[in-house]
């Protein structure tokens, strides 16, 4: 079965592509093409799978990938990163041809930036503290550090939980209204003393507020198509052992 690769024309230009669980070596809980070293799958499996996604992507390139904290800080990357020397960030830009970059989720919202003017990239990984701690405000500035500028990047935002799966607390939404009484329009009334919240909207929200004009969500709910995408609370509901991840991606040819 092929890796499953979808694109944004808003990014052509850039070798890119959020990837699904299709095409990998994994298997039972985590069958498909599970990139989560940080998963109790099969490493040998893992790798192979990491390399199948790089060669669906930039075929030659190098990887980097992070060790993700649901935080707002940004790394500039300049030379591949081993995995035992990623740095605990939640984003990561690049100016340099050849290097990967690669946001690992499940659930959690991946974000793709692209300044073709400048070639500029970045990548980020936008849990709900992420994102509204800042982390793609903070991936803009650490692109604009290497050029960029916000007039010409494009922000592509990949598969992530939906507001129809995505439901949160009274707590919850309240921590976000609290930072601003509009957030309460990225919730909408669930259950008793529940909600549903569109994190995806949200995130490209902070995008247009921070002056990012072209960007274009997907629309694809990971705790919904099973077939396609991993996805962490789909697994806490059915009580499982661990569960895989899925790799968005971009870099530039060299």
């Amino acid at each position: 079965m092929a890796v499953d690769v979808t694109t944004s024309p808003l990014l052509d230009g850039a070798a890119h592509g959020f990837l699904g669980r299709a095409g990998g070596l994994s298997t039972g809980i985590y069958a498909g093409l599970n990139v989560g070293l940080g998963s109790d799958d099969d490493r040998d499996a893992i790798l192979e799978n990491r390399q199948r996604a790089k060669d669906a992507v930039l075929p030659g390139s190098q990887l980097a990938t992070l060790y993700q904290i649901h935080s707002a800080n940004v790394a500039t990357v300049t030379k591949p990163l081993s995995f035992d020397a990623r740095p605990h960030v939640d984003a990561m830009v690049t100016d340099q041809p050849g290097l990967l970059l690669g946001i690992l989720t499940a659930d959690c919202v991946p974000v793709l930036f692209y300044d073709g003017s400048s070639q500029v990239i970045g990548a980020a990984h936008a849990g709900w503290k992420g994102a509204i701690g800042g982390v793609t405000d903070n991936t803009i500035i650490a692109m604009e550090k290497l050029g960029a500028s916000r007039d010409n990047i494009s922000c592509a935002i990949g598969p992530c939980i939906a507001q129809e799966s995505y439901e949160v607390d009274t707590g919850f939404q309240q921590r976000f209204v609290a930072v601003d009484p509009a957030n309460a329009g990225f919730f909408k009334a669930g259950q008793p003393d529940h909600f549903q919240f569109d994190i995806e909207s949200y995130v490209a929200n902070r995008l247009t507020k921070a002056g990012i004009m072209k960007i274009e969500k997907l629309g694809l709910d990971t705790y919904a198509h099973e077939d396609r995408f991993y996805s962490y609370r789909r697994s806490c509901h059915r009580g499982e052992a661990g569960y895989g991840r899925q790799i968005s991606l971009i870099g530039l040819q060299a």
